[in-house]
């Protein structure tokens, strides 16, 4: 019998293309340097005149369900983790039989908020925790750290894939974690933890013991330089679930996003305060958000952006001085670099505003990451008000589009911000002119509504009251 033989090929850890050759770019995606080294085997030739197995018509082990038999019913198809904010993120719960993707930077929470959630579960289900990084101790220190309940977990330091698919297969726990992918290995693959080829027959084999036992299983996965998560694109395709993990490790917030989700919105947000006890859930955002506001400073301006269904009131800070340089200097973090260029131009063009010997910065406080069109006002308001040295209202929130003529556009959900920002305490919104002909500002009691047409007039509202 031939035995297999090793070969190497590169693979594109962006969509998975496979060449004989290194080449700088991909020739299916376009990416540069993304084409990895890794060995496979061979597949064995069948020996000359070796006659193929040819399949019998009309036997199969196959058995098809019918539709009409299959139940949908909330209770059974999704597990509370009892955390609410990540409920929010998964659309209402765990889906049984689901494989679900967690990434982020080191450090960020991704082995904290998965023992949290292990604590919960474990509450009415037994749990299985692997850790291919970690030893069973330290994962016990941390639980103790963290309060977790302890009673319905067991631990499992292995990397060996197909002695932890046998291991699910016999204990039959009602939920897995396993941490981390690029630590797993499969041992007829001809290749080191962490390449190409083992990341995606690691996965593999874990979503067909999911699909096959209808157990969810949580993954946790490293990223790269640029941020996604390490190894091919097309181990994202194969899970149902890819959650990210965002914010800056050295502020206490954390934003967990849905990037992918067969079972729900990638529109929801959930909200974290990384705390000595864990992960806290934030119930308030915008609250959370606006605390330590500088009062009476020019360049502060909020604004709302409604990540999924939920409106979210974030402070915008802008400074506009002087250069130095022969060329002024432009720096935003928290909001699109290119389109803080537009806005510029339309401020210097449309509203006479002039920015050319000056350096312009922008930022986005918490950690946040404002990429609506909503936000365009309250950015262009911020820079001005730094110009002019002109401190906007403390409760006064802008909303709205800014176009290339200058005009503020209607935005989407307005009802729902205003709603938002008078709950929190506002008492003034700078909005399109347009969107007021669909609402009537008697339901807004105490929060007066300003309607303005073009980028000038918002301008001319931001004086304090006196």
């Amino acid at each position: 019998m031939p035995k297999d033989k090793l070969k190497t090929i590169y693979v594109c850890t962006q969509c998975g293309e496979t060449s004989p050759r290194w080449m700088g770019r991909c020739p299916s995606c376009g990416a540069w340097n993304t084409m990895t080294e890794d060995v496979v085997a061979e597949p064995a030739r069948p020996a000359a005149g070796a006659a193929k197995t040819a399949r019998t018509p009309g036997q199969t082990s196959l058995v098809a369900h019918r539709l009409k038999s299959i139940s949908t019913t909330e209770e059974k198809s999704r597990i509370a983790t009892g955390i609410r904010e990540l409920d929010r993120v998964l659309g209402g719960g765990i889906v049984l039989g689901s494989v679900i993707l967690i990434g982020g930077e080191p450090g960020i929470g991704k082995s904290t908020i998965l023992l949290q959630l292990c604590g919960e579960v474990s509450k009415g289900r037994e749990v299985l925790y692997v850790t291919g990084e970690e030893s069973v101790r330290q994962i016990k220190l941390r639980a103790l750290r963290l309060d977790v309940p302890q009673e319905n977990i067991s631990l499992a330091a292995e990397s060996d894939v197909d002695e932890i698919c046998g291991l699910i297969e016999q204990t039959k726990p009602g939920l897995v974690v396993i941490d981390s992918i690029q630590t797993m290995r499969c041992a007829d693959v001809a290749s080191s933890s962490g390449t190409v080829s083992q990341v995606k027959e690691s996965t593999s084999r874990f979503l067909s013991v999911a699909k096959s036992l209808e157990i969810p299983i949580f993954i946790v996965g490293h990223v790269n330089k640029d941020g996604a998560i390490a190894g091919p694109k097309v181990m994202e395709h194969i899970v149902d679930t890819v959650l990210y993990f965002e914010g800056d490790k050295t502020l206490p917030y954390r934003v967990l996003r849905a990037v992918k989700n067969r079972y729900g919105s990638t529109n929801e947000i959930g909200m974290f305060d990384m705390t000595g006890k864990g992960l806290a859930e934030i119930d308030n955002p915008s609250q959370v958000m606006l605390e330590g506001r500088p009062l009476g400073i020019s360049g502060t301006c909020v604004a709302c952006v409604m990540e999924g269904t939920r409106p979210v009131l974030s402070e915008v800070q802008a400074l506009a001085g002087k250069t130095a340089a022969p060329a002024p200097r432009r720096t935003a973090s928290g909001f699109d670099y290119n389109r803080m260029y537009l806005l510029l131009a339309v401020l210097e063009r449309r509203a006479g505003y002039d920015f050319s010997g000056r350096d312009v910065y922008v930022n986005i406080v918490g950690g946040l990451r404002l990429d609506e069109t909503a936000c365009d006002l309250p950015v262009c308001l911020a820079m001005a008000s730094s110009l002019l040295e002109l401190p906007i209202g403390e409760k006064t929130v802008a909303i709205g589009e800014v176009g290339l003529g200058g005009e503020v556009r209607s935005v989407p959900h307005l009802e729902t911000r205003l709603r938002e920002a008078q709950r929190v305490g506002f008492d003034t919104a700078i909005v399109p002119k347009h969107n007021l002909k669909l609402l009537d500002p008697r339901e807004f009691g105490g929060l007066r509504l300003i309607g303005v047409t073009y980028l000038r007039e918002a301008v001319n509202a931001i004086k304090i009251k006196k």
